[in-house]
């Protein structure tokens, strides 16, 4: 059995991973924190949790975290990287789900997240958790970046069309649209009901956080300089994800379909639909599933991908249970095999 700790367990993150792990047959969460929240029953937070979860939040200085063998970190971003040294010591995986992890380069995560980095050593050896690129190196890893879940959606997306090097890489479109749970359980304007309901709107055109992580992991698929246009939307809904991806074909030849059909045939939680499809959010809703649908207008030399994701799920917390099945040993599926909900 693998000893669960979970640091900063009350946000959506937090909770969703409570409750893949409460499911997961080869689990026991044994330490959950909240500095804010310690000594109140994690069900009394979250009802929905009630005869499943038992554990009430723990003081996160006085946690025994290091008597773990894995830590996952549902916090805000410089948390895992203060205290993912010691662990690591200690012989205890870390896999984080901010973005601590996430950026090789430590200029760049100092320009995009206003913090230094405390420490580059272990940044070094830290692997990017995305399964369908990095499955090998995530099996051996100790510290574990995980995606973003814009990020996670957008290179599942162009994955193809730029390992096969038939697009031209350096003018790439992302159009993506998340549901109000990407910004995180907090209080916060333009999260309230009366200003998201009912509204449709683009932010962050000058620059998203997300987009050179994006870039980092498209460049790695190529020698071609990787240029990206990423614009995210918010969207009236709890929960998802979905990307309208563009790139302009340089070469016509390729049966695109038969292309992303190949390519993740054997990926448990990719689903490659078929020609003509076009995914809908709630067909992934608390599902562990990217479900991709590849286009190509009136035969032209532009390829547009769909994709889809639950921003919670394949986008943040089943991600990372995903991962946690990898450095362990077990079935990538296990405790994952959740249908999606409609309706």
């Amino acid at each position: 059995m693998i000893k669960v700790g979970i640091v900063g367990g009350t946000g959506y993150s937090g909770v969703e991973l409570l409750r893949l792990l409460a499911q997961h047959p080869d689990a026991q969460i044994t330490a959950i924190t909240s500095r804010k929240e310690a000594g109140m029953p994690v069900a009394e937070m979250f009802p929905s949790l009630r005869g499943r979860v038992h554990l009430s939040y723990g003081d996160p200085v006085a946690a025994n975290l290091n008597a773990c063998d894995v830590v996952f970190f549902a916090t805000p971003h410089g948390v895992a990287m203060a205290q993912a040294p010691e662990l690591v010591a200690r012989g205890v995986k870390v896999i984080d789900l901010a973005a601590d992890f996430r950026l090789q380069d430590t200029a760049v995560f100092e320009k995009w997240y206003g913090m230094p980095h405390s420490c580059p050593d272990l940044l070094k050896e830290a692997v990017y958790g995305l399964p369908e690129v990095n499955r090998e190196a995530i099996r051996g890893a100790r510290v574990i970046g995980l995606p973003g879940c814009y990020p996670t959606a957008t290179q599942l997306g162009f994955l193809p069309l730029i390992e096969a090097g038939i697009v031209d890489a350096g003018h790439l479109i992302a159009d993506v649209k998340s549901g109000v749970s990407g910004a995180g359980r907090k209080a916060e304007v333009g999260l309230l009901l009366a200003e998201a309901s009912d509204n449709f709107k683009a932010y962050n055109i000058k620059g998203h956080r997300h987009a050179p992580e994006i870039v980092q992991g498209l460049q790695r698929m190529t020698a071609e300089r990787v240029g990206l246009m990423f614009v995210p939307h918010l969207v009236p809904m709890i929960r998802g994800i979905h990307a309208t991806l563009y790139a302009r074909l340089t070469r016509l030849d390729v049966d695109l379909q038969a292309l992303y059909e190949k390519r993740y045939a054997n990926e448990p939680f990719v689903d490659v639909m078929p020609p003509g499809s076009t995914p809908d959010t709630r067909s992934v809703r608390a599902a562990n599933i990217c479900r991709i649908a590849v286009h190509r207008p009136e035969h032209g030399d532009t390829a547009l991908i769909l994709v889809v994701e639950d921003n919670l799920v394949k986008g943040a917390s089943g991600q990372a249970v995903q991962v946690m099945n990898l450095m362990f040993g077990l079935p990538e599926s296990t405790g994952l095999t959740q249908v999606p909900v409609l309706p």
